[in-house]
């Protein structure tokens, strides 16, 4: 079976086929598989015979090639060669990427940890500190096949595929599509370019677990970027909040890697990306019989006035002056 022929379905995953799958990898499991919280992929636990726990993530046929599935390996075991705590596949009969009945699975050692308490200024100068470390890494060189975050990816294709979509409601589509519109040309006025690395991509909260440390997980959507898009999602709360954070976050970070506070200014562009970014992705992927169950507000004519309303506002937050830092003497 080729990937083509279940490029969104994930009906064939079944646990016949994920014992049979980590079997040929000389990985015998005794338990049940317990899914976890993934939605782009499908990720199980489970103990093997010797009790010891493993996550098994399966990636989405399609959506990563083979090649640009191996360069986010890669990057993983460089960090872990640093001593950075983050969860890295490991190592399988000297491989660390596998394939089953045309899915391509990676194994994982099941690491535990509680959630990263955001406002929480110790828990937030460490991940300072590692995050400088990690882009220290990415800085030294650049993904050859992973994208590089721009505005075709995140705007201009979310727009088109959300224009020939039949989501919105058609009561909205003037005001959706014409605010829509207005965010676009701001994001573009306010978009420069700026030094790429390769980053974690999707450095949010809950996709930082807390042991004695931080440990950070799920390089699924490891890009070539600006650093600042791996510092923005973790700021929250109003702009005091916010430049308080940034303060805490950027001074551990420059222990470790320079930053460029110029790509401050980014910080409103990018959040404006990911908002029309995140709409398309659903409907893109709701043919997947899992997105309906966990996103039932998404058909919702509500959520859609919503966005519409968001929009205004992302709009008045780029014309807002960006987030600033005193100079440090």
């Amino acid at each position: 079976m080729t990937m083509s022929e279940h490029a969104f379905n994930f009906s064939t995953l079944t646990p016949d086929l994920l014992w049979n799958a980590l079997a040929d990898i000389g990985i015998r499991a005794e338990s049940g598989f317990l899914a976890l919280n993934s939605y782009e992929n499908r990720v199980y636990q489970f103990t093997d015979e010797e009790r010891r726990r493993y996550v098994v993530k399966f990636y989405r046929p399609q959506r990563w090639s083979e090649a640009q599935i191996l360069e986010e390996h890669l990057f993983a075991r460089q960090l872990v060669q640093q001593d950075i705590p983050i969860a890295a596949p490991l190592e399988i009969n000297g491989k660390t990427l596998h394939s089953a009945n045309g899915y391509w699975f990676a194994l994982f050692d099941s690491l535990g940890g509680r959630t990263f308490e955001v406002d929480n200024f110790d828990q937030l100068e460490w991940v300072g500190r590692f995050l400088g470390r990690i882009h220290k890494v990415g800085e030294s060189e650049l993904f050859q096949h992973r994208p590089t975050i721009g505005l075709d990816e995140y705007l201009y294709q979310p727009r088109k595929l959300l224009e020939n979509s039949s989501f919105i409601p058609t009561h909205l589509e003037n005001s959706f599509f014409s605010d829509m519109d207005m965010l676009i040309q701001q994001i573009e006025q306010h978009w420069q370019p700026s030094k790429s690395i390769r980053l974690h991509g999707d450095c949010h909260p809950s996709n930082i677990l807390w042991r004695d440390g931080p440990l950070f997980v799920d390089l699924d959507d490891a890009r070539n970027g600006p650093a600042a898009q791996d510092i923005w999602m973790l700021l929250n709360g109003d702009r005091q909040d916010k430049l308080v954070q940034l303060d805490i976050l950027l001074e551990s970070y420059s222990e470790f890697c320079d930053f460029d506070h110029n790509q401050l200014k980014l910080i409103e562009p990018l959040r404006g990306l990911r908002m029309v970014h995140y709409m398309a992705w659903l409907a893109k992927r709701w043919q997947d019989p899992a997105f309906p169950i966990a996103f039932p507000w998404f058909a919702d004519a509500k959520y859609w006035e919503s966005q519409v309303l968001g929009f205004k506002e992302q709009i008045a937050a780029l014309n807002d002056a960006p987030l600033e830092l005193m100079p440090q003497w």
